[in-house]
């Protein structure tokens, strides 16, 4: 990445869930090269769903949030469920602000 994000990809044993671990501060910068690298990895894999751990995510803008849904929606038509998981407090709170709890797979 070309800022301030990393990610780093690792398969289940069973080979059926991709995870993806994000770290650092995801905004404008860096949103488009994640979207992309998560876009790709979920439409290169065999795997059936793509879990993306962002408890190491410092900050997230809107722009990352679109990317994200982006991403997801790129999984989606791949056959591949794209869902966050163990969301930071900055994510959390971006996410309920902008009621986007459901379509990451975080519940209501």
């Amino acid at each position: 990445m070309s800022g301030n994000a990393l990610i780093m990809y690792e398969t289940s044993s069973d080979g059926i869930t991709l995870r993806a671990a994000l770290a650092g501060e995801l905004d404008l910068a860096d949103a488009d090269e994640v979207r992309d690298n998560l876009a790709a990895a979920a439409q290169a894999s065999q795997c059936r769903f793509l879990q993306v751990d962002v408890s190491r995510v410092d900050l997230i803008d809107s722009y990352a949030l679109g990317a994200l849904i982006s991403a997801r929606n790129t999984a989606a038509a791949a056959g591949v469920t794209l869902t966050l998981i163990h969301p930071s407090p900055p994510v959390a709170k971006a996410i309920a602000v902008t009621g986007l709890s459901a379509a990451f797979g975080l519940g209501g």
